[in-house]
């Protein structure tokens, strides 16, 4: 196992060109979305105790992207706008995460599909490409072509079949998530959706990882949680899941004095993860 323990003094910050990176202005709104919960406990007193760490995972929640591959989106980019595909990309994927987090901390709550649409207007404007109908349609439309990635259905149904509850736990709308497991065959793995869209709010928001703990039924540390982008990872430790990060792109951590309790590149390495703490 190539797992790397995370202690968070000693978190290096990201690169600025790190497509999942944002700027100081919004790691300050990222920090007041984590205090915005609702009937739910402080992020200081839900990290789990070192006694805590000790118990058995029994179910894990999931991002996502640590599961499904955003391929799709990236190459019907490069359909629309040749030679610049990439460039209009790194601006959607940006701008898709900072609107999520805006609007949580704004409290003007739209779903991840619209937020999707508004972030691609914003970004083919910044990066000077002439957006038309049909090139929206085109690139939203690769937003329900993704597909799991090639170790992902293997080592989801090894989870399952040990007896672990699984779901997802994402900001993606529940037709999104649905068109995903459909393309990937994996209908029979999951309960049901833990989609933002049930409490109007996006991670890092405790009222968002609370979904896990209700939804499940058993403690906060008897959750792992399967971080995909680097400021979840932290969201979700924060909030006291037992956070694995699936780095699969090598990017740094976040210098946000939390850290994930370990990180490796894919799902196979959260397996191995998980057999240690059973």
């Amino acid at each position: 196992m190539t797992s790397r323990v995370g202690h968070g003094d000693r978190l290096v910050t990201a690169d600025r060109n790190d497509r999942f990176g944002f700027s100081r202005r919004t790691l300050i709104g990222m920090a007041a979305v984590v205090g915005i919960g609702v009937g739910v406990p402080s992020p200081a007193s839900a990290v789990p105790s070192p006694a805590g760490l000790g118990n058995p995972i029994r179910a894990v929640a999931f991002d996502a992207f640590t599961v499904f591959d955003r391929q799709p989106v990236n190459d019907a980019a490069e359909d629309v706008f040749p030679g610049s595909g990439a460039a209009l990309t790194d601006a959607w994927s940006v701008r898709q995460f900072e609107y999520t987090w805006l609007r949580t901390l704004t409290r003007t709550y739209a779903d991840f599909w619209t937020v999707t649409q508004d972030a691609l207007d914003f970004a083919a404007q910044k990066t000077g490409l002439e957006l038309t109908a049909a090139g929206r349609e085109r690139l939203m439309s690769a937003w329900l072509e993704l597909k799991a990635w090639p170790e992902a259905p293997a080592a989801l149904r090894e989870l399952k079949g040990r007896g672990l509850r699984l779901a997802f736990l994402s900001d993606a709308t529940p037709v999104m998530l649905d068109s995903w497991v459909e393309n990937s065959g994996l209908r029979d793995v999951f309960d049901p959706h833990l989609s933002a869209d049930r409490v109007q709010a996006f991670k890092p928001d405790p009222r968002t990882y609370q979904m896990g703990v209700t939804a499940f039924g058993v403690p906060r540390a008897e959750i792992a949680f399967s971080a995909h982008g680097g400021w979840d990872a932290v969201g979700a430790s924060v909030y006291g899941f037992r956070t694995f990060w699936v780095n699969r792109t090598h990017s740094p951590p976040e210098r946000l004095g939390a850290a994930a309790e370990a990180s490796g590149v894919d799902l196979n390495e959260l397996v191995a993860f998980i057999d240690q703490r059973q």
